[in-house]
């Protein structure tokens, strides 16, 4: 089954922190071989600006997404890690 995870591109989302998301979750996703299971998209602005970055995956919205809580929701999802 395929995940996947939306990155808000929204100028907010992206400037506050996006943008090294982006790239945090590509690194992520060939590190641990996971092209085939992941899908890996923008959307655009979600109207929660405030509470940004946001990132879902599989629908689950993740607000103020740093680097740091980035690799722990990974973790998560693709390692089963608590």
């Amino acid at each position: 089954m395929t995940t996947k995870i939306s990155i808000c591109m929204g100028s907010s989302c992206f400037a506050r922190g996006n943008a090294i998301n982006l790239k945090t979750i590509e690194e992520y996703i060939a590190k641990n071989n996971l092209e085939a299971e992941i899908e890996l998209g923008g959307i655009r602005c979600g109207g929660q600006c405030s509470e940004g970055p946001n990132i879902a995956i599989n629908d689950v919205i993740y607000h103020e997404v740093d680097q740091g809580s980035l690799i722990d929701i990974l973790d998560k999802h693709f390692k089963g890690e608590k």
